[in-house]
């Protein structure tokens, strides 16, 4: 079965007493039993939800995965991957990553004695040479927020696997329409599905995919004992989000190339980071490990300065200064102080973000009208 395909029929068939083409939104927090632990499958809601599982199922489809689990949002699925490791364990992850897991990692997780090695991933030297004995995972987050780099998924996999390491990726940036790290060799894919996945803004909510059994289980240990459970619209809204991710990555993309190449030609635009352009560090690699590039982009302006990009980031009119990314709509933040503002100023500027950063979002309207709402804000 072909990606198109697998978004709308993977791991789903119509609801047993009605025939309902789409599962319905089961919203009870509890089911009957016909004896103390006899039931069809499902015993409390924070544990079990059919359409919760129908979910689950439609995401491991895409990624190719055995299973998926499902949380109430990314950070969420984040944290529970988080908990499979004990005090004294080492993490290596990159650099340059989203500011919520970077805070995560530092302001939750190091004071129980997990320890974190950020390096740039675009060179696995600085992998190998910071593994060590109590290596117990190594994050990867391609391509990277926001400064679009990208990352070896199967080079870093082998690694790995020659140490006895777990590897996951954050795929929120790429979706499983244009990325599928399993298939390059990771044992954990992630998601937040508040982005891509739902695609339309109007829900919260994550992912994690495994073929990796032991991984399942942890994860699932914890969606009962912690309980960071999406609820069953949540659920629901993500599925119909996903049954359109095909059609919807691909115009963004498509709209995305035509901007990229547009801004490298604006006299007053610096440097334009985008995974599509010949000139991108990571361009044949992007090439070779993704369907096509994404819908990301990052720039800077020649005034390369804090006041410079605000002033353009508060006059666009078809593209809204807001958080978030993946939905239909086009979305232009500053990363320093919205999405990255928990990771330090100086530990941002070591990684080459700067103050002055600016991050778009790529939506599916016109592409005429996206030009022209830059230009004028330019």
């Amino acid at each position: 079965m072909k990606f198109n395909t697998k978004a709308i029929h993977a791991g789903q068939k119509t609801e047993e007493t009605s025939g309902a083409v789409m599962p319905p939104i089961f919203q009870t927090s509890t089911y009957a039993q016909e004896a103390p632990n006899i039931h069809k499958g499902y015993d409390y809601a924070r544990v079990g939800n059919p359409t919760r599982t129908a979910l689950e199922k439609l995401i491991a489809g895409l990624e190719d995965a055995d299973e998926a689990v499902c949380f109430a949002s990314g950070v969420a699925a984040m944290d529970a991957i988080m908990k499979m490791f004990r005090p004294g364990d080492h993490i290596i992850t990159t650099n340059d990553l989203y500011g919520g897991s970077y805070r995560l990692f530092t302001k939750v997780f190091e004071p129980y004695g997990i320890s974190f090695t950020f390096v740039d991933m675009t060179d696995i030297e600085n992998i190998r040479e910071n593994i060590t004995d109590n290596t117990k995972l190594i994050w990867i987050e391609t391509p990277t927020n926001p400064l679009l780099r990208v990352v070896d998924i199967r080079e870093i996999s082998e690694l790995a696997k020659e140490k006895g390491i777990l590897t996951a990726v954050d795929n929120t940036f790429a979706s499983p329409y244009l990325q599928q790290p399993l298939n390059l060799g990771a044992d954990i894919t992630m998601h937040s599905t508040t982005k891509y996945l739902g695609g339309h803004s109007d829900v919260i909510g994550g992912a994690v995919a495994s073929s990796n059994k032991d991984v399942i289980e942890k994860l699932r240990f914890q969606i009962k004992t912690s309980g960071a459970v999406p609820g069953p619209m949540d659920c629901y809204l993500t599925l119909r989000g996903i049954k359109t991710l095909a059609v919807r990555v691909e115009r963004s993309v498509e709209n995305a190339k035509k901007l990229a190449d547009w801004l490298t030609n604006q006299p007053e635009v610096g440097k334009v980071y985008y995974p599509g352009l010949s000139s991108h560090p990571q361009h044949q690699l992007a090439k070779e490990q993704m369907k096509d590039f994404g819908a990301m982009i990052s720039f800077s302006l020649k005034n390369d300065s804090i006041e410079a990009a605000t002033k353009l980031m508060s006059k666009t009119k078809v593209f809204t200064l807001a958080e978030s990314l993946g939905g239909v709509e086009s979305l232009i933040s500053h990363p320093a102080s919205m999405t990255h503002g928990s990771i330090p100023k100086e530990v941002r500027e070591k990684t080459g973000l700067f103050d002055s950063l600016i991050r778009l979002s790529v939506g599916i309207e016109d592409i005429d009208d996206l030009i022209s709402d830059i230009k004028q804000a330019l």
